[in-house]
């Protein structure tokens, strides 16, 4: 690869982690509980939450996809990098570890997009219409907050990963 595809291709994977993890944790730590601490059992707020989940989506998936189409393009380059499912030197057992990271924080989102988000939505929608079942809305909301916290956790963890790889 060329020195201006590899310089292309850092920027567009460092530009994609700042807006997957950035967003992530900003997103987790800062704005939603802010939201909710101004807006509590206001209807608005299930509003709001909810076009920032699918915004966020969006922008979070593209970034992902970013990161792996990049990340594969500058591992494949690395003079460490000695083949696959090959782990011999301290460089690609720290890339083992990061890429593992990076596939339970995977599984965590999916999990939170495919199965808590739609329900959290139902049980808004319902909640804004006067038909709610407050207590299933406060378990999805707090299953939602516990796989945020560790998607976040993991997102620092891949962070201290990718340190490693570049002090190696």
């Amino acid at each position: 690869m060329s020195e201006a595809a590899l310089a292309l291709s850092l920027f567009f994977h460092i530009a994609a982690t700042v807006i997957w993890i950035g967003g992530i944790l900003l997103i987790t730590f800062l704005v939603v509980p802010e939201l909710n601490q101004v807006l509590a059992e206001q209807p608005a707020l299930n509003q709001i939450l909810r076009r920032l989940r699918k915004r966020f989506t969006i922008v979070g998936n593209l970034a992902l996809a970013t990161l792996i189409v990049t990340g594969l393009l500058q591992m494949s380059t690395d003079a460490n990098y000695e083949g696959l499912l090959r782990f011999s030197n301290r460089w690609s057992q720290a890339l083992l570890l990061k890429h593992i990271l990076i596939i339970a924080m995977a599984l965590c989102g999916l999990l939170l997009q495919f199965t808590v988000a739609p329900a959290l939505e139902r049980a808004s929608l319902l909640r804004e219409r006067g038909g709610d079942d407050a207590d299933e809305w406060r378990r999805l909301g707090g299953r939602e907050r516990r796989l945020t916290v560790i998607i976040a956790i993991l997102a620092l963890s891949i962070l201290a990963a990718s340190a490693w790889l570049t002090a190696i």
